[in-house]
């Protein structure tokens, strides 16, 4: 309550961007509510049976018809569509025929993995990105540029997993330091129990030889999968910074006497930064869903490689469910994007309030 009232007391910027964020996240609602009742339409009209899939081809016909049964396909569509939407609402994803495990369980063991990988991910992409972008601005149309440039071209063009086999055969035969597979060394015994990010919970135990091994397990996939990232967000943030050094605001700043440093860091950047600020959010969210191949070249154990297999195996219940764990995510994202651009560029929060 009282923060309710302190955002109805706040300024007009203020509660012009929480009625915004409000409405955007009653409107996101119903577009998860959308992806489910596609995936779920989808998933039913691809040809197989799910139930011959997962039993084989052995099986008896009697065997196929009792695990449809089971699993609700004799069912009307609208029967089965209601059947899910209710198990959805009340957390309940279904059984995967995968694993014959609960969905939502299958997820959270490798949601972890994911969300670690795809988080260092975007820490590296933000720490090289930016800097070489703003980099390449200062230097613009010199020999600088024009290198990082051609850098960002390589980083956007080369395939992810090409990429990771390169980086692979590279570790493996020159370097020797970074492993190529897993998440973790066998002979350390250690159990993410706390968060599930191994880093995380390894510097919470004061394990710090957990943390050290599992960031080099971490830098090669996490390399793969942000090259395209990088290279994107350095051509982004070098137009933007261009873009914002001829405004009026900053000849003023350099007019009187603030240094070069603080105009391009503290005044430039700030204004410049809405724009990758955008790519690294959707980034975010579509690396979730994007790693299977990174995933799958280097054993990694997540959400990504899991819906691959599902997928194969036409487990209807878990594709469902990887489905909607990445709309999630891209929904959070969004949201998050908002709130930061408002935070960034108060401007943003009054345009979003008004034409939202």
């Amino acid at each position: 309550m009282p923060a309710l009232v302190s955002v109805v007391q706040g300024s007009p910027g203020e509660i012009l961007m929480f009625a915004y964020l409000f409405r955007r996240t009653f409107t996101l609602l119903f577009v998860l509510l959308g992806l489910a009742v596609l995936i779920f339409v989808i998933a039913r009209i691809v040809p197989g049976d799910p139930a011959r899939i997962a039993l084989g081809p052995l099986a008896t016909a009697e065997q196929v018809s009792q695990l449809q049964e089971e699993m609700g396909l004799n069912d009307p569509y609208p029967v089965q569509l209601w059947t899910y939407l209710s198990g959805l609402v009340q957390g309940d994803l279904g059984k995967s025929l995968l694993t014959s495990r609960p969905v939502m369980d299958d997820i959270m063991g490798a949601l972890p993995a994911t969300f670690e990988l795809v988080l260092f991910t975007v820490v590296l992409q933000v720490l090289i990105s930016i800097p070489l972008g703003v980099i390449a601005a200062i230097y613009r149309n010199t020999w600088i540029d024009s290198v990082l440039r051609v850098i960002s071209l390589l980083g956007v063009v080369t395939p992810g997993f090409v990429l990771a086999i390169i980086l692979q055969l590279i570790a493996a035969h020159y370097l020797g330091f970074f492993p190529v597979t897993g998440r973790l060394d066998p002979g350390i015994g250690f159990s993410a129990d706390v968060t599930g990010l191994l880093t995380i919970d390894g510097l919470i135990a004061g394990r710090f030889d957990v943390v050290v091994d599992a960031l080099r397990h971490l830098f090669l996939p996490a390399i793969a999968l942000a090259a395209a990232g990088i290279g994107q967000v350095m051509r982004i943030t070098r137009t933007a910074m261009i873009e914002v050094a001829s405004r009026d605001f900053v000849e003023a700043s350099r007019a009187y006497g603030i240094p070069e440093r603080v105009v391009t860091f503290r005044y430039m950047l700030r204004v410049a930064s809405v724009a990758p600020l955008t790519i690294l959010g959707l980034e975010f969210a579509s690396l979730i869903g994007n790693a299977f191949i990174v995933e799958f070249v280097f054993s990694w154990p997540g959400i990504a490689s899991y819906g691959v297999r599902t997928i194969l195996q036409k487990d209807l219940n878990a594709v469902i469910g990887v489905v909607l764990v990445s709309g999630v995510f891209f929904v959070v994202a969004n949201l998050t994007i908002d709130l930061l651009l408002g935070i960034l560029d108060p401007r943003h929060r009054i345009r979003a309030g008004r034409g939202a």
